[in-house]
């Protein structure tokens, strides 16, 4: 299982699910979304800005973040951008492998 950070803005429509179901009924829908496809979510807050909400989620694999994401942008509520999230021992783990690379132009 991996973390993934999925922030979402919406569209007038999905504004208007939210003015309908209210933030617990929404958080209720995202739970039951990353149920679907073996994962949870670990926090759900709504914010000011250029994006309407942040999730953390844990999700079996990209496949399950990338179903997600296809899911809720089929809807035209929403559009969504996932970011896969590092812990500190997958940093660990990045660093120690040496992959061999020539920079563009040398």
């Amino acid at each position: 299982m991996g973390k993934f950070l999925i922030r979402a803005s919406y569209t007038q429509a999905g504004i208007q699910g939210v003015l309908k179901d209210g933030g617990s009924g929404r958080k209720a829908a995202i739970e039951a979304l990353a149920a679907s496809v073996g994962g949870s979510v670990e926090s759900c807050y709504w914010a000011l800005g250029d994006d309407d909400i942040f999730i953390i989620a844990e999700l079996p694999d990209a496949i399950a973040a990338a179903a997600i994401a296809a899911t809720v942008g089929a809807t035209g509520a929403a559009s969504i951008r996932t970011t896969v999230l590092l812990t500190a021992a997958d940093v660990d783990a990045a660093v120690a492998k040496h992959p061999s690379y020539r920079a563009p132009g040398t």
